[in-house]
């Protein structure tokens, strides 16, 4: 069975350096966080809680992880977010996009886990699927006789025997998000490569394309980055209508969906925090260091979102569908926050 890669640790490349003289001219009362809708609304229920207690104000800004990078690395000054929220860890490109932009201070805060679920209607049978099955079900192109073909495939049971006889209504994430690139390269990717026809593909731009383009017939919707709505239209739909999110919106709406198990593992907490959930990934928080000279608002928030009362066990993130982090990771990471922490080299590098 293929299992995630393990996570990074905690803070990659970061040491504790002062704060410097990194300050902006300008000030703003409330923190402005920008970026991924599975992040979201962890963010907003620490947003609540600081508002509640006095100490400050934060916007929150749902706009997927992809476009929430290019926002928060358009620039130091306050016209820009002071925080991401990512459902993934910054590429090498986004990286040094910002580095580009004068950007230079980040600091990288993972928060905890997350699966990635393929959820259906709470009132149907759940379906075991291979990581093979989903890329069968979602390609645009597939091959069959010896050739590429334009995916044939209208229901699940025409894919594989043992799958329910529901026609095939995906209703995923849009390539603005991050649980998109995730779902691409855990799922798509991995089932692809699993098909010994796609293997035998020697062009590497090729087999890419193939992996990762989904269909384009109706069989697969992009739902935007409104994941409520997603739970909606899987719950009003067509019986079958699978939906591509977060275990944390999985969570919220368990009296109303299920998650599909994935090459026979069940997505819980225990699993995602293991990895034995094939889908599992981390969550992260990015941060502007300096931007806590303009942004009083921005350290309250920070020691908020990473105290034991919001990210440790029973903690109200951990409530509201955050898979934490195991008690040794969460207490390096809160070191590494109370030092401001910073990333001094891009992922990967």
């Amino acid at each position: 069975m293929k299992t995630t890669t393990r996570i990074a640790a905690a803070i990659l490349g970061a040491v504790t350096i002062g704060t410097g003289s990194a300050a902006v001219a300008q000030a703003r009362e409330a923190v402005l966080a920008t970026g991924s809708s599975t992040v979201a609304p962890f963010t907003r229920t620490v947003a609540e809680t600081l508002a509640a207690s006095g100490a400050g104000k934060v916007e929150v800004r749902s706009v997927g992880t992809v476009y929430g990078f290019d926002q928060f690395c358009q620039g130091s000054d306050l016209r820009h977010p002071d925080v991401q929220n990512a459902s993934r860890r910054m590429n090498a490109l986004e990286f040094q996009k910002c580095l580009s932009r004068g950007v230079n201070e980040i600091m990288e805060i993972p928060i905890g886990h997350d699966g990635i679920v393929v959820a259906h209607r709470k009132d149907l049978p759940s379906p075991n699927f291979t990581l093979a099955q989903l890329w069968l079900g979602i390609a645009k192109e597939i091959p069959q006789g010896g050739r590429l073909v334009p995916n044939p495939h209208t229901s699940w049971r025409q894919v594989a025997a043992g799958l329910p006889d529901w026609p095939i209504a995906v209703i995923g994430p849009p390539p603005t998000s991050g649980t998109r690139d995730s779902f691409t390269d855990l799922v798509l990717s991995a089932g692809c490569q699993a098909v010994p026809e796609v293997r035998a593909i020697d062009d590497a731009a090729q087999r890419r394309r193939l992996c990762t383009t989904v269909r384009e017939d109706g069989r697969w919707t992009d739902g935007g980055e409104d994941d409520g709505l997603i739970v909606r239209r899987v719950t009003e739909g067509a019986p079958g209508t699978l939906g591509i999110f977060g275990y944390g919106v999985l969570e919220i709406h368990r009296d109303r969906i299920e998650g599909a198990r994935i090459e026979g593992v069940d997505d819980t907490p225990e699993t995602i925090a293991s990895g034995a959930y094939p889908v599992a990934r981390p969550l992260f928080v990015y941060v502007k260091r300096a931007n806590a000279e303009a942004v009083p608002a921005l350290r309250a928030f920070l020691a908020e979102y990473v105290s034991d009362r919001a990210m440790g066990p029973g903690g109200y993130l951990v409530r509201r569908g955050l898979v934490p982090l195991d008690p040794a990771r969460l207490r390096r990471v809160q070191e590494a926050v109370r030092n401001q922490e910073i990333m001094l080299r891009g992922p990967g590098t």
